[in-house]
Parts: structure tokens; sequence; C-alpha cells
């Protein structure tokens, strides 16, 4: 029997002695006149083939088999075309009982217009023997791409002030409500939509109020009249730590004051706060910047400087989300065992209520492009997200045991990861917990949301956070925790492990942090980490900063430097523990403490703390609600050490630090980040143990 050799399948040969072997075991030798025929008798011929194979092609066809990897000579069979007609064939084999083995789904490369995100059910899940796996192809890209190619441009001439480099497009279904982006990507880069002022800020005149519609002030000439009548031109305010994005809904030129769409947070309103107007014709006049008139349904870019509009590849997108993961939580029934591997995920957009958006913090309901409730045991793996309008992934209600590995998260307009809810659950059906999210490098992000964050896990437990490279975000690295005070939580026992975040903050937000924790986490532990680099625009540039009600956290074996604010601070807890941290060269204070309370705050000890800028505690130390011991100190300009308002011996009087001095630790080279000990150092007399930074990023 001559069997014939199957294209592009990683292990032909193999594949093919199985399925021979198949024949003879069932006593019927055959003469296959097809791939597909060969493919479609061995899926029968179940117990000894352990993976049923599927393939998807650019020039596939979904009323093809899906067994070939490329289509045949005849073109009456190949790859399916899209990921939905896969996903169902693999229901069907589970229905027939047919799938007796794992199964592989390759996407061979190129770009898939997903215009509406693929779910997956309950039904669709594979098993913990036999998973069921989404893959790019071994050497090929693979884009799944919420978003829709823009054609057709032309040059617009006419017009007194119109730049040389002014394109304009018809776009179907704006005009008639039917499509409305609010992102463009040109030739694999983000473009701003047309906004003033282009670089930096306009200043509100006093504060916005906290009427509903909020108001505020503005300067001569900042905002126009106009644009109240356009309906979506929109204000995007910083106010301390969170950002709110709303539409100008009336303009009063006399008293200078804008009445916008929706009220704002009350918590965190700001004076003199910076703001951007986005989203009005007469905006558009640097390069790179574009508009969309819903109007009239027209697109205009502006384009940069030997950019040729008419050959580019411009992408706007069409849908919010790509995949969703859908079990039904309250029935008990999860998706399970379902892992999306090598896929780049790219061209989501973001959505503005009526009422326009004030966030609370963190940009915490932001939803994400792939979103999963009820999902256990399923994986994210070596994936690329980016060219995105909110969060990159979400795991919500429900969902546990899941890993987020290996993968790059960036170009974000949120943030990368999200974590559990704001809620706590109310049965363990719902909880959420132990998930991994792993070796993953996110950067550059919050674009549309500036307070999105790195990682945020919310009302959830026992989930490891380890061997991240976060980078490069307007707020907080990583979020741990959603309960502000001593109130219930379900945010437990979760691990951050040698993850290495810098550049965080970038003087865009305030009171934020490398790392950031709220309420009561027993269990929860923050170790081997690198933290630096953290700068906020006005107070709060904190590198570890346990706020409100964070209590029973252990934080050992971290390096923190370079931060503007301190580089750990608590704001109030019960009974955390700091040990053999590396605190150094913090701008405006070193360790600090914000509220007095009657109980122990934390315990320091066998820490170094080398600094040469501002005081070594900043807040208040009065009550003695605090154990320091066995640390080492040391002010890098020889000035003289003092503990707050008193020396070391008066501190020591105080019943603090009787086992600690002052010394150079002799660092390796510290200003240029080589915490490193030399032989000499000191540091060994405190008991302070060497942090190896080896580990430290993805692995």
């Amino acid at each position: 029997m001559r069997v014939p050799r199957r294209r592009g399948h990683p292990f032909p040969g193999l594949l093919t002695l199985v399925i021979v072997l198949c024949g003879f075991a069932r006593g019927s030798l055959y003469a296959a006149g097809s791939d597909a025929e060969l493919y479609r008798v061995a899926s029968r011929l179940s117990p000894l083939v352990s993976e049923s194979v599927f393939y998807i092609s650019t020039v596939g066809d979904d009323s093809w088999s899906g067994r070939l990897a490329e289509p045949n000579a005849a073109h009456t069979d190949g790859p399916f075309a899209t990921l939905t007609k896969a996903r169902d064939a693999v229901r069907r084999l589970k229905r027939e009982g047919l799938l007796t083995g794992s199964v592989t789904v390759y996407l061979r490369g190129g770009t898939y217009f997903l215009h509406e995100p693929v779910v997956f059910d309950p039904e669709d899940s594979g098993t913990a023997a036999y998973p069921i796996t989404y893959a790019a192809y071994a050497g090929e890209e693979v884009i799944l791409s919420g978003g829709s190619r823009i054609r057709g441009w032309e040059r617009v001439t006419a017009g007194a002030g119109t730049p040389n480099e002014l394109w304009a497009v018809k776009v179907p279904g704006v005009k008639e409500g039917k499509w409305y982006f609010r992102q463009l990507f040109v030739n694999g880069q983000r473009r701003q939509r047309a906004r003033t002022p282009n670089e930096g800020f306009f200043n509100v005149a006093g504060s916005i109020t906290l009427e509903k519609p909020a108001r505020f002030q503005f300067d001569d000439g900042n905002i126009k009249a106009g644009w109240a009548g356009l309906g979506d031109v929109e204000v995007v305010a910083l106010q301390a730590w969170a950002e709110l994005r709303m539409q100008i809904r009336a303009v009063d030129e006399a008293s200078r004051t804008v009445t916008l769409s929706g009220e704002c947070t009350s918590s965190n309103r700001e004076e003199k706060a910076r703001y951007w107007v986005e989203n009005a014709r007469d905006m558009l006049d640097a390069p790179g910047e574009w508009y969309l008139d819903r109007q009239t349904g027209v697109l205009y870019y502006h384009a940069v400087p030997g950019e040729d509009i008419a050959r580019a590849e411009v992408m706007a997108p069409v849908t919010t989300q790509l995949i969703r993961f859908a079990g039904d939580v309250p029935g008990g029934n999860f998706v399970e065992n379902i892992r999306l591997r090598g896929f780049t995920f790219a061209h989501t957009d973001w959505s503005l209520s009526d009422s326009g958006y004030a966030d609370l913090q963190a940009a915490y309901d932001i939803p994400a492009a792939v979103t999963a409730v009820g999902a256990r045991f399923c994986a994210i793996e070596n994936c690329v997200f980016k060219h995105l309008g909110q969060y990159a992934v979400a795991l919500g209600k429900g969902s546990k045991h899941n890993r987020i590995q290996g993968n790059e998260l960036t170009d974000l307009g949120g943030g990368g990861v999200k974590i559990g809810e704001p809620e706590l659950p109310r049965n363990e059906a719902e909880a959420v917990g132990g998930n991994l999210v792993s070796s993953n490098h996110i950067h550059d992000i919050g674009i549309v949301y500036p307070a999105a964050v790195g990682v945020w896990v919310g009302q959830s437990s026992e989930n490891t956070i380890s061997h991240n490279h976060i980078h490069d975000t307007y707020y907080t690295g990583i979020s741990v925790g959603w309960t502000w005070g001593y109130g219930p939580t379900a945010a437990r026992g979760n691990v951050i492990e040698f993850n290495h975040v810098h550049h965080i903050g970038r003087g865009m937000l305030s009171d934020l942090g490398g790392i950031y924790t709220l309420g009561v986490q027993p269990g929860t532990v923050v170790r081997n980490n690198l933290f630096h680099d953290i700068s906020s625009h006005g107070y709060g540039g904190w590198g570890i900063y346990t706020d409100e009600g964070s209590s029973h956290i252990v934080i050992e074996n971290n390096v923190v430097y370079r931060t503007k604010s301190g580089s750990f601070h608590q704001h109030y807890g019960c009974e955390n523990i700091v040990r053999n941290n590396i605190f150094a060269l913090a701008r405006e204070g070193q360790i600090i403490r914000s509220r007095q309370e009657p109980h122990l705050s934390f315990v320091f000890e066998r820490n170094i703390v080398y600094w040469r800028e501002g005081p070594l505690l900043g807040g208040r130390w009065d009550d003695g609600q605090y154990r320091f011991d066995s640390n080492l100190y040391f002010q890098a300009r020889g000035e003289p050490v003092r503990f707050g308002e008193w020396s070391l011996q008066e501190w020591q009087e105080h019943g603090q630090d009787l086992h600690s001095f002052v010394a150079d630790p002799l660092f390796v080279d510290p200003e240029n980040g080589n915490f490193s000990l030399r032989s000499a150092s000191a540091a060994a007399q405190v008991g302070f143990k060497p942090i190896d930074l080896s580990k430290v990023g993805p692995e």
C-alpha cells in the first residue's frame, strides 16, 4: 500500500505510521485517494491515534475538511478558513465520540479578521490529559485582528491652510451609524487622534466641579464654543491617580466655562488639573494625526513626512474583543483545558458612553481583548498583544488555575492583565484564584486610560505573579487587593516574585508605586523583585506602596532604587514584615509612614537603606507602633543620620534599631544599579543576606 505523505504536518512520518498501524489493527488495508480521506479514516481508528489535528489558512475554505495544512492540487480539500469553523469541527468530534486524544488546531501564517469575538463555551473544553490547543503554525506569524483595512485615499487639496500631506477617504458605514472607530494604525504604528495641544497640556483654572454634570473654567482660547455642537469632542483630564474622559456638552465663552457629559469622582480631584482635548477637525494640525467625521463618514489623515498613505497598510478597529471564554459559573459548568499559543492579538477599539468615563483607580472596570469567565486550567502562551484599545487579558468570575505565560503586551490603550473582580465572590464557584502570570513582557501601556496597570489583582487569592518585565507605564506596575481598610477581602496568599518593574509613572499621575497593595492579605508575599525609576507628577512615586489597610504582608529580598517619593511607604496597615531588602537613592524620603494607629504597623529588620537626598524617615513616627532592628543605614553624602527628629542614640533609647548601625554597605556601583556587596561589606553583621537578582525577569 502506498500512503501519500501529508504535507505540512510537524511529524508526517510518525503520523503516517500510526495510521498504517491502525489500518492493520482493524484488519482493513485501504488505498487512500486523498489526504482528506486518509484523515477521515484515521479519526475513526481512534484508539491508536493520540492527537487530532486541524488547520486554518487565509487561503482555506470552511467547506473543506480542515485536515490538510494547505489546499490539495485539485482545490477540492484543504484547511478551514476561520477559527469558528475549526472550533465547531472539534465540537462535532466530541459529540460523535470520535475524540480520544488531544486536539491541535494550527493556524497558518497571515492575518485573520475577527469582527466579533470567537467564543469558547464549556462544550469546547479539553481535559487535563487531552487539552485542546489553538496554535500558530511553527515559524509563521498569525495575527488575529479586530480591525479592517482602510483603502481608497485621496489627497485633500482644497481649503486655506490645508496641510500638504492631508489625505481623506470615505469610510463605508460611518455616516449610516454602523461603524465608528477611535483608533487608527498605519504600517503597524499607532496614530494620534487629532488633539490640542499637540504636546503637553492645558490646565484647569481651579478645579473640576462635583456637579452633575461636571464643569470647569478654562483659560482663554483653550476651548472653542463650536466644539460643543459636534457632540463627540472629548476632554481628557488627569485627576491625581486617575483620569476622566468626557464629551463637551456646552461652552460659555463669556465666563470661559465648559460643561462636560458626566460627573467626576470625588476622591481624586486635583487643583489646576492638566488636560487636553481630542477629536475635532480643526485640531488636525500635526503629522500623524487623524480625524473621523461621524456626520460625513470621511476619515482625514495628516501623513508623516515620507509616508505614502496610498500604499500604506491602514487599520481601523471594528470590535473591542477578540476571544471570550464563556463558562456557566452559576451552573458549575466551566471552560477547561484550552490553550492559545503563538498568536498576535491586534487592532481592537475602546468605547465611551454618552456620559463619558471617570476612573476610580487603575482603570479596573475597562474590559479586555481576551476575556474569561468561568475558565479553568486554560493557558495563553507565547502570544503578542499589541495595538489594543483596552486591557489585554482579563480573568473574571470563577476563573482558576489558568496560565498567562511568555507573552508580550504592548501598545495598549489600557493595562496588561486583570485577575479577579472588584466585588467579593458570593460563593466558591465565583471565586477567582490560583492563576499564574509569569514571564511576560508588559510595556508602553495606558495610552487611552493612563491609570491602567501592568498586572491588576482584585478580589482574588493564591495567584502567582512572577518573572514579569513591566515598564513604561503611567501608573502603578502591579496592583494587588481591592478592599480599602480592614474590611472583608478575598485577596490572600498572592505571591509576587522575581519581577523587574521600572520606569513606572513617568511623571504622568500621582499616588502610585512599583507595587501597590490594598486590604488585609494574610499569606501574600512580595519577594525577590527589582523596582526602580519610579516617578509621579505630584506626590507619591513610591517603590513598594502598602496602601489603606494593607496588612499581614511579607516584603523581603527586594531591591528598590531611584524612586521619587520613597522606597517603601505604608499609608496604614497592620503587622507587615519588611526584611532583608535594599532601599536606595529615593529623592524625597526613604521610608514613609503616613498614619498612626493603635497597633503594630510593621516590622522593619535586616534591611539596607542607602541614600543621598531627603530624610531617612518621612511621615508620622510619634506613637512608636513599629519595630526596627538589625538594619544598616548610610547617608552617602556623609551627613548625620537622623531618624525623624532623633539621633541614632535617641532612636535606640526609644527601643528601636538596638542592633543596627551606620556604615557604608560597599555596594559595587549603586549609581548604575549594581547593588552587589563588596567582600568587606558590614551588611553581614546585621544578618543581611545577599540578594540574587539573576533570576529576576522572564525565564
